[in-house]
């Protein structure tokens, strides 16, 4: 296949996918979101603080970590998947020019559009809609329905199907740099992290913060719900409650402990994010549970 030299990996991309779209054009006022725990480590150090020292959102190709599978390397799915959609464009780029991942907010959640992917997220500004395309459902199931924001039909498409909360987002790919002090309108956190260590980090970022509702989950309600990941992921998430809850600051305490498989923690999120997910009409939630400020990573 030749390469057309002339544009960059990511005008081409977005070409190849405009041309693969219909559909009228997307409200601009709906916004993408980028969803992540901030409190996983970078190496060795706290997401939101390299952040804020890298200045860039950056795609699991180059930070080599994810809320999902990592298979972001030469030949592995994640290659592969963007390999199809983008028809190449990327098969020679550098790792830092690679787009990165969230998923279009049509439903207007507080939480952000996906948050089986973390309970914090980044709301990207309107500006950023043109260089970005879409695809439904993941592309890890290898769509052929795709979208750019001059031709949407894609929230037809899964507004009509039936979901799982979790499965229930259309992919966004954000081509170039996002940067945070241009490309994002507000860090939207979960308030199991007032007055910790990522609140402290979160307040260097070059934007807005906010806080949405509140995940959390009694061991009790969580008991109701066997059969969503496995009834071994309940009982885990049970062993972790602290004082009778479940949040994501707790989980995010045990993943650093080392003691626990990072999978089986993921399942345990899963079960928080779908059963204890905070609606629209609840109060902003202060929390029972006061954390001492923990020291930076």
């Amino acid at each position: 296949m030749s390469v057309d030299t002339s544009q960059s990996p990511q005008e081409r991309a977005l070409r190849h996918v405009a041309a693969l779209s219909s559909g009228s054009a997307l409200d601009s006022r709906l916004h993408v979101t980028l969803n992540f725990h901030p409190d996983r480590l970078m190496g060795d150090r706290q997401t939101l603080l390299q952040l804020a020292d890298d200045g860039i959102y950056h795609s699991q190709f180059v930070t080599g970590t994810s809320n999902g599978g990592l298979t972001a390397h030469p030949g592995g799915d994640r290659w592969r998947w963007e390999s199809r959609i983008f028809a190449g464009a990327y098969d020679s780029a550098a790792a830092y020019e690679r787009p990165v991942y969230g998923a279009l907010n049509f439903r207007s959640k507080p939480v952000g559009a996906a948050p089986r992917f973390g309970s914090a997220h980044f709301r990207l500004t309107a500006a950023a809609l043109p260089r970005t395309t879409f695809c439904y459902p993941d592309s890890f199931l290898e769509p052929s329905d795709f979208g750019v924001a001059s031709r949407m039909a894609l929230i037809e498409l899964a507004e009509a199907d039936d979901q799982d909360d979790l499965d229930d987002y259309i992919e966004a790919q954000v081509h170039g740099p996002v940067r945070l002090d241009r490309d994002i309108e507000a860090l939207v956190l979960d308030p199991s992290y007032r007055r910790t260590a990522v609140e402290s980090a979160a307040q260097r970022l070059p934007c807005p913060i906010e806080w949405h509702a509140g995940f959390r989950l009694t061991p009790e309600e969580l008991r109701r719900h066997p059969d969503y990941r496995g009834p071994e992921y309940v009982e885990l998430g049970a062993e972790i409650a602290v004082d009778g809850q479940l949040d994501p600051r707790i989980i995010g305490d045990a993943a650093r402990t080392g003691r626990y498989d990072p999978q089986a923690l993921k399942a345990v999120w899963h079960c928080l994010a779908r059963f204890g997910s905070p609606n629209n009409s609840q109060p902003m939630y202060e929390g029972s549970l006061v954390y001492p400020e923990l020291p930076e990573l």
